[in-house]
């Protein structure tokens, strides 16, 4: 009976680390709270961009201000915020001095870069995918950023 439980217990753990790979799969960047969230620069069409850490486009918004989103509602469903959990690390070429954090009105933290508040847009899906650069959408227009934290137009 002792075994059984054992094995019970040591399956159950499996279950979780695999469920726990799959939760913490992006557009939120809170697997476990154990490992900070990534922003880096990857090389797509546009050439090199800010991504998160598995090489996902991230976009600002030009209605945003500052630091205050403006992205709610049906906006953020098409273009989700970068949710974190706590400040994330720059990795690779991205520049740890404009990485930063912003509070959304919901509490959730957004990561920022330079500033501004960064989003995905839900139909990219490869790394370095971007589709929908210089769109004009809910009130403002959607560019991805480099390195400096300038945006590509």
């Amino acid at each position: 009976m002792r075994i059984k439980l054992m094995l019970a217990a040591a399956l159950a753990a499996a279950v979780a680390v695999s469920a726990s790979a799959v939760v913490g799969a992006e557009p939120t960047a809170s697997s476990a709270g154990k490992k900070r969230p990534k922003l880096t620069i990857t090389k797509g069409d546009f050439g090199p961009v800010l991504t998160n850490g598995r090489g996902r486009a991230l976009y600002v918004f030009t209605s945003d201000s500052g630091k205050t989103s403006n992205c709610y509602g049906e906006c953020a469903r098409a273009w989700p915020p970068y949710i974190v959990k706590r400040k994330p690390r720059a990795v690779g070429d991205a520049r740890g001095g404009l990485v930063g954090t912003t509070r959304r009105t919901d509490g959730r933290l957004q990561a920022t870069y330079a500033g501004h508040p960064v989003y995905y847009y839900i139909a990219d899906k490869a790394p370095g995918q971007v589709l929908c650069q210089a769109v004009q959408e809910f009130g403002g227009f959607w560019y991805v950023i480099r390195a400096s934290g300038k945006v590509v137009r």
